[in-house]
């Protein structure tokens, strides 16, 4: 269920899927109770739970549309895109989580496809594996590797310098790969984008989970009620759009229109303030002759309604410039928390605490109610994970992974290319058959316990490898890893862009970029 969650069998999905082999275990006195909540590792969830708050407030700052202008900023082609596509993937799926990443980006690149009129299955290729690859460098990548950090304890500073050139020597690869298969294919299509376009353009992207802020702009010159009424007067006096006035005409009736009515409010104004002025002293002098009022001229009127005009637009002007320094103060704030929570992970502080730290740092200092973003967590990830400790659990107890391990660990030592070689394969097929996740909670103990019979080197090495395989094994197929699914999906949803990625255009790629790539991340493994 955790490979395939819509079996015809029981379509329940990978987080009942999960639960329900964790209620089996216990049902049938695999494990006892206790022992099943025993199983359950806090800090793992205490971290994945920080760090998808963090991204929340990322997106919410924008970091994710900024991301995706540099994707099209002064592009040189359909080439030069595809690249950029593999480096900011991967970039930003070791530093915000590979899954959240693709949910982001997958919209910006269907659009940018559509700009260039290219097609968008290279690209879409490139932005889910590029993001698998990216995001074994980092603890906080991808789930398998929180559990990896977690479990091994190796510093989140040891953990990116042992992968970091791996990775990025990956991720030139498979763009050197995905430029080989579809040359011709993007050769084939013209860039049609208008050379004063160097961005998508803002309003044709849709954020998945925040909409960008807008600032109203106002030009009129009084009220709303002026407003109104001079739109009134525009529509009924202008010229029929198909007749035969032309535009220099219209502008000329529609300036004299403002003018008049401009002119008669004043004067209108001031009439009736000269009028309530002769009726007093008709009422003081007991009808006397009336006094000759003096009326200012039409021209004062003028200028204080230009004079309360102005003031009017300093007022909203400075209204406006308030809004916008709180903006960029947030963004600010979010950007400098996140930072110094990647700093302090460098510096060796404890993984979990560090990200609810931060994101509660970023809950605080948002300054409004929390829920619409705590809302926007992937809870059932965290369950997901809940129930598959306790089954993983259950499964260890019952001697089957153990005996199979048994078999196979006299070749798959790492002190010799042959044994990590094999350890690779094991974990390739175990990663695609079982999911990434399980298959590090089944093999990181044994793994890790039959290097450091060799030597704490070993050990760490052992782990970065079952980090670097189980992670790069999710771009074999389709069904291999949750980001490749969140492309295809996020793809197929998008409004009048939809796209569907086919099972078998992901596997003529997956295939051979798995194993290419991950044979040559293996030597560089620290």
């Amino acid at each position: 269920m955790a490979v395939f969650p819509a079996v015809p069998f029981l379509p329940i999905g990978r987080t009942a899927g999960s639960l329900l082999g964790a209620m089996l275990m216990v049902i049938f006195q695999v494990i006892t109770p206790d022992q099943a909540y025993a199983a359950i590792d806090l800090p793992i969830l205490g971290l994945l739970f920080g760090t998808m708050v963090v991204s929340v407030y990322l997106e919410s700052a924008d970091m994710f549309k900024y991301l995706g202008r540099m994707l099209s900023w002064k592009s040189r082609g359909p080439k030069d895109l595809l690249c950029r596509i593999c480096l900011i993937s991967a970039i930003s799926s070791a530093l915000f989580t590979n899954d959240t990443s693709c949910v982001v980006l997958t919209e910006f690149v269907l659009k940018i496809a559509r700009q260039h009129n290219l097609p968008p299955h290279p690209f879409l290729l490139a932005l889910a594996s590029s993001a698998n690859i990216g995001s074994s460098a980092t603890p906080i990548g991808n789930p398998q590797n929180l559990v990896i950090a977690v479990q091994s304890k190796i510093p989140f500073g040891k953990f990116l310098i042992g992968i970091l050139p791996a990775m990025f020597v990956g991720v030139a690869v498979n763009a050197l790969i995905l430029l080989t298969m579809y040359w011709k294919l993007l050769n084939s299509h013209k860039d049609e984008e208008d050379a004063t376009a160097e961005v998508v353009a803002e309003e044709d992207v849709t954020s998945h989970r925040f909409s960008p802020a807008t600032m109203s702009h106002f030009t009129s010159l009084n009220s709303q009620e002026w407003n109104s009424r001079l739109e009134s007067m525009s529509l009924q006096n202008s010229p029929n759009v198909n007749g035969n006035g032309s535009h220099a005409e219209t502008l000329r009736n529609r300036t004299s229109l403002v003018e008049n009515e401009i002119n008669r409010v004043s004067s209108g104004t001031f009439e009736s303030a000269r009028i309530t002025n002769e009726s007093k002293e008709v009422s003081t002098d007991g009808g006397s002759q009336r006094r000759e009022e003096t009326v200012p001229s039409r021209g004062i009127g003028s200028v204080i309604t230009l004079v309360n005009v102005l003031l009017r637009q300093l007022s909203r002007g400075k209204e406006s410039l308030s809004s916008e320094w709180k903006r960029v103060l947030r963004k600010s704030c979010v950007y400098l928390i996140t930072l110094g929570m990647l700093v302090s992970l460098l510096m060796g502080l404890n993984m979990s605490w560090t990200a609810i730290t931060a994101a509660l740092a970023l809950v605080v200092l948002d300054f409004k109610d929390a829920r619409p973003s705590l809302e926007k967590v992937s809870y059932s990830l965290l369950i997901f994970f809940c129930g598959m400790f306790i089954t993983v659990d259950g499964f260890n107890k019952t001697g089957i992974p153990s005996a199979l391990w048994e078999f196979m660990e006299p070749y798959a030592e790492i002190d010799h290319v042959g044994g990590i070689a094999v350890l690779a394969a094991v974990i390739l097929v175990l990663s695609n058959l079982a999911s990434n996740v399980p298959t590090v909670l089944l093999l990181g103990g044994r793994v890790a316990a039959s290097a450091a019979a060799i030597s704490a080197a070993d050990e760490k090495k052992a782990w970065l490898i079952l980090a670097w395989v189980s992670t790069v094994a999710g771009n074999l197929s389709l069904v291999g890893s949750a980001a490749n699914l969140i492309v295809c999906e996020q793809a197929h949803r998008a409004p009048h862009l939809g796209y569907t990625l086919s099972f078998w255009n992901h596997l003529k790629f997956g295939v051979p970029s798995t194993l290419i790539v991950t044979a040559i991340g293996l030597p560089l493994i620290r």
